[in-house]
């Protein structure tokens, strides 16, 4: 189900909501957050998944994704813009409060959320994101975002992806390699085309390796309340196993699952992955079914 919303500039913002199976009037709601340059697809699987279990989940798209509109302003492709932009959906959209399910770029935006609304969120899942970003993974995104933003067709879609990204994932075949490229690249009449505005890489390009990351420690600290699902890519190269460990050591209501064969970030297709996240998100909506 393809849902809109205006932001507090007029932009066009737009989510994908998977409706509840069997579920009552008010069925618990799910919000899922995707990395920098994703979309609400790179959610599908999973949301089916919830849905079956009574779920509402809806997948936002942040401006200049997915089926959002572009921003004329590459600056407004910021955190801070984001977060505004999702307070904004979720009052459009009518979700009161949701388990939140934040890969990357948007497990920074859920534990942001958890902080400044509290009421709203019932839960956390953390997809290979943590207080400490490791630097060497954010340079090799910088090198990759809005570059080489066109393919000639899928299979040349997903050979760019493998050649990218083979060390993260070293266990994907060729149908694989062809699946992810489905959820990053879109079809339009000029060919596949990267599902983003290629302006976004104006936002990482400041990065050096003298450049001081942001410390989102006091944040994840300040949602030791908040019930905490955290996973790791077991290739990650985002999320290193030293924070791992600490955001389990810091967090009385943690749960931790490495997601073995995948890096940055876990692709959420495997049952194990789904069950983990699924029994999470029923012991944070009460539900025992």
């Amino acid at each position: 189900m393809a849902r809109e919303w205006l932001a507090s500039d007029g932009l066009r913002l737009a989510a994908t909501t998977w409706r509840a199976k069997n579920a009552g009037s008010s069925p618990p709601q799910v919000l899922c957050l995707a990395g920098l340059s994703r979309n609400s697809r790179d959610f599908t699987p999973l949301a089916e998944a919830l849905a079956a279990r009574g779920f509402d989940v809806t997948a936002m798209d942040y401006r200049g994704r997915g089926r959002s509109d572009h921003d004329a302003d590459w600056r407004n492709y910021a955190i801070e813009r984001e977060a505004e932009d999702i307070d904004c959906g979720l009052d459009a959209l009518g979700i009161p409060r949701a388990i939140v399910i934040g890969t990357s770029r948007g497990g920074l935006h859920a534990m942001l959320l958890a902080l400044r609304s509290s009421d709203r969120v019932a839960g956390v899942v953390l997809n290979d994101i943590g207080p400490t970003i490791e630097r060497d993974g954010l340079h090799r995104l910088a090198g990759t975002i809005g570059h080489t933003m066109e393919a000639p067709d899928w299979p040349s879609a997903a050979a760019r992806l493998r050649d990218a990204l083979a060390e993260q994932f070293p266990g994907l075949d060729d149908a694989g390699w062809e699946r992810f490229a489905r959820q990053l690249y879109v079809e339009t009449p000029d060919g596949l085309h990267l599902d983003y505005d290629e302006k976004l890489r104006h936002t990482l390009e400041d990065l050096d390796r003298e450049a001081v990351l942001p410390d989102f420690w006091p944040v994840f600290d300040a949602i030791r309340a908040t019930p905490l699902l955290a996973l790791r890519g077991a290739h990650s190269d985002l999320l290193s196993e030293e924070t791992f460990a600490e955001m389990m050591r810091r967090h009385p209501d943690a749960q931790a699952l490495t997601v073995e064969n995948e890096g940055h970030a876990p692709l959420l297709w495997d049952a194990k992955t789904q069950d983990a996240i699924v029994n999470f998100a029923c012991r944070c909506a009460g539900k025992s079914d």
